[in-house]
């Protein structure tokens, strides 16, 4: 789970432990402490490491991390890490958007496929990556200046049917899937969309 320390990405982490998983979350801030609660609320393995999404080196460094701490085992990778700028469309800067491709697009990107390629070293069975995009990707959202944010949402919606179509050599296991979050208030009164 990327984007796990709060907000959407600990609200998945928990409805994953709920069902029995084991969870592991990236993210570049530490949890909060909702997430040290779950390993004892449902009985599960939890950790979490300090991964930039946007830093390929860092992702290899979590995945390694990962795969030493669980033995490799990965059936469920939820690539769920997001920003938005809340700027403008004439506002935004080079830079600023950026930052979002990496985290929002990249990001989700090469987490799916260090996921797909540790699930196929494994020989994973009933494996699932669960791509996360936003109502963002369909339409604007009124109360936002998300232009650039809605561009990345689509970027992540189109990438899963072409992942799934390559993948499906590899695996018998479920295809990437994406998962479309409206807008709500999670528990911790951040706004999940």
């Amino acid at each position: 789970m990327t984007g796990g320390a709060r907000g959407c990405g600990l609200a998945f982490a928990e409805g994953l432990a709920e069902a029995g998983a084991d969870v592991a979350i990236f993210d570049i801030i530490p949890p909060v402490q909702a997430f040290f609660d779950i390993e004892k609320k449902y009985g599960v393995k939890t950790k979490h490491y300090i991964v930039d999404v946007s830093s390929i080196e860092s992702l290899n460094a979590g995945f390694a991390s990962f795969k030493s701490d669980f033995g490799g085992e990965l059936d469920i990778c939820v690539p769920c890490a997001g920003i938005n700028r809340n700027l403008g469309f004439l506002e935004t800067p080079f830079e600023d958007y950026q930052k979002l491709l990496g985290v929002n697009v990249t990001g989700v990107y090469y987490t799916a496929q260090l996921a797909a390629k540790q699930m196929i070293e494994n020989g994973t069975k009933k494996g699932s990556i669960v791509l996360v995009a936003s109502i963002a990707s369909y339409m604007a959202i009124r109360s936002q200046l998300s232009s650039a944010y809605c561009g990345t949402k689509g970027a992540v919606r189109a990438m899963v049917p072409a992942i799934a179509a390559e993948l499906v050599k590899y695996v018998s296991w479920k295809k990437p899937i994406c998962t479309i979050p409206k807008l709500w208030l999670t528990s911790a009164g951040d706004s999940c969309q």
